[in-house]
């Protein structure tokens, strides 16, 4: 398990899950704009809470997207600095 957990992977993650749930906010925006199915707000919060902070709100202030929905410009960064917080203590913990 500790081989899995190095700090290359987790940066890798990181990376990789705030791209998709950037993109994630442009499909979304774009789906919207032609009426097309849209992405549920479920999945978009879940990208958020896998670590995804900084994706979703970028995407979100990018496309203008969510942002005249409270839920959204409250919840994403409030999930992003209570997982920083929790990072944080955790490190400091160890």
């Amino acid at each position: 398990m500790q081989e899995l957990l190095t700090i290359k992977n987790i940066i890798l993650y990181v990376i990789g899950i705030n791209l998709i749930a950037f993109l994630a906010m442009w499909i979304d925006k774009h789906r919207a704009v032609k009426g097309k199915w849209r992405i549920s707000e479920k999945a978009l919060f879940i990208l958020v809470l896998l670590g995804g902070g900084i994706g979703g709100i970028a995407g979100m202030y990018t496309f203008r997207h969510k942002t005249k929905k409270l839920y959204f410009t409250i919840g994403f960064p409030t999930i992003l600095i209570t997982e920083i917080v929790l990072i944080i203590y955790y490190l400091i913990k160890m």
